[in-house]
């Protein structure tokens, strides 16, 4: 693809984004939690690279089915954009319902329910799996003519403008408009996990197709966000992989050849007949909601929003498709920013490791992004920055971070 959506969007999800942060802030509304943001917001980052990656892998495949559609169909028409966008609209309902319906596709899908707020920060928090199931529904768009690149830029455009319902911001729009529009009242209940929400609102543009199969429910009575079993855990890792665990184990432990197989494709919370049914979640206490939270590092608060900021122009770097980075250099850019992730949410939660970590990454990443510019030819003041970047960040965590809290750390054996 000659252009990346995702990247050219960037600039308008961070200033809504930051918009409504700036609201919900002035009128104390509780909707931002500090931990949370930074987990949703680092793993975002983290995200986008593997988003670009995929679309490199699609690509190529999309090319060659395309090679069996019986016409080409041109995109430059109204009608065509038109057409197109329904399509993947369409099947992006049944491959949102797929997410949820199968274990497999919850797999994928859970991290981005992992979250137990709604927000902008939210929507960005992604999973590292789903993107790559989600292109394996739009290929029927590639055989009846549409070209690869405009199937793929269109489910990218599809896909910021998802963005916009992750907000508790908006209240209940006219019912003209909530007849056929998923709005951000829509999809606060397809978040839900409340018994009567469960399960519904998979529609990503318009409402029409869970009103046409059955499966949608107004918002009545309030939300409470997140999975019915908490990760409780800020770890992108963790968050991204621990559904998978769970199926792997199951089908390691199963007796049952056939039930082996089946596993995957079977209801959600499906487990082989010779395995114990799992506990439930425990996300309420005397019928109180109860939402994760953690003890962090004292006086990382400043330094994370530093970095969450710093991090842009290095995710950037992965992302845009004007980037003078090689395939390679992305790559370990991309491992770079999941550990930043990582490093992030041990810090969150009091991780010894934590600190080694994020020391480590800074000083890598500093020193590779800056190399590597030069070595492109990139303009001087872009290895300039990387390398005032690296020089600060390296003062701030030393100095700032780690001095005051070297005795803290040491004297907390639990950590991690």
């Amino acid at each position: 693809m000659s252009l990346n959506i995702y990247a050219v969007a960037t600039p308008f999800v961070i200033v809504l984004a930051l918009a409504e942060f700036a609201y919900c802030v002035a009128r104390r509304n509780g909707y931002y939690s500090f931990q949370d943001s930074i987990a949703s917001m680092g793993t975002a980052v983290m995200n986008q690279c593997v988003n670009v990656a995929v679309a490199l892998l699609v690509l190529p495949l999309f090319t060659q089915l395309g090679q069996f559609a019986p016409w080409q169909l041109d995109v430059s028409s109204p009608l065509s954009l038109v057409a197109l966008f329904l399509g993947v609209d369409f099947l992006f309902y049944w491959f949102h319902r797929f997410g949820h319906r199968t274990n497999i596709g919850w797999a994928a899908h859970s991290p981005h329910h992992s979250t137990e707020e709604l927000n902008y920060a939210v929507a960005l928090r992604a999973s590292v799996t789903q993107r790559l199931f989600s292109f394996l529904f739009y290929w029927p768009l590639v055989l009846v003519g549409f070209p690869p690149e405009a199937v793929l830029a269109m489910v990218a455009f599809h896909l910021v403008l998802q963005f916009i319902p992750h907000t508790r911001v908006i209240p209940k729009m006219p019912r003209w408009v909530e007849s056929w529009l998923n709005t951000p009242s829509h999809h606060r209940v397809h978040h839900a996990r409340n018994d009567a929400y469960i399960d519904k609102n998979y529609a990503g543009f318009l409402i029409i197709w869970d009103r046409m199969f059955g499966t949608y429910a107004e918002e009545v009575e309030p939300c409470s966000y997140g999975l019915t079993t908490p990760a409780n855990t800020w770890d992108p890792t963790v968050i991204n992989f621990q559904a998978w665990a769970r199926l792997i184990g199951d089908a390691l432990a199963t007796k049952s050849t056939w039930d082996r197989l089946r596993i995957w494709v079977m209801p959600t919370g499906w487990r082989p007949a010779d395995l114990p049914p799992r506990s439930p979640g425990y996300w309420k206490q005397d019928g109180v909601e109860v939402k994760f939270s953690s003890t962090e590092l004292p006086g990382i608060r400043r330094y994370l929003v530093f970095q969450l900021f710093a991090s842009m122009p290095f995710m950037l770097l992965v992302s845009h498709h004007a980037s003078p980075l090689s395939d390679w250099s992305k790559l370990v850019l991309s491992l770079l920013l999941w550990g930043m992730a990582t490093a992030w949410s041990g810090m969150l939660e009091s991780k010894r490791w934590s600190l080694p970590l994020e020391l480590a990454r800074v000083l890598v990443m500093g020193v590779a992004v800056t190399v590597w510019l030069m070595r492109a030819g990139a303009p001087q003041a872009w290895s300039a920055l990387s390398a005032a970047w690296l020089a600060l960040s390296l003062t701030w965590l030393v100095v700032g971070v780690m001095g005051p809290l070297r005795p803290h750390v040491a004297a907390r054996p639990e950590g991690g």
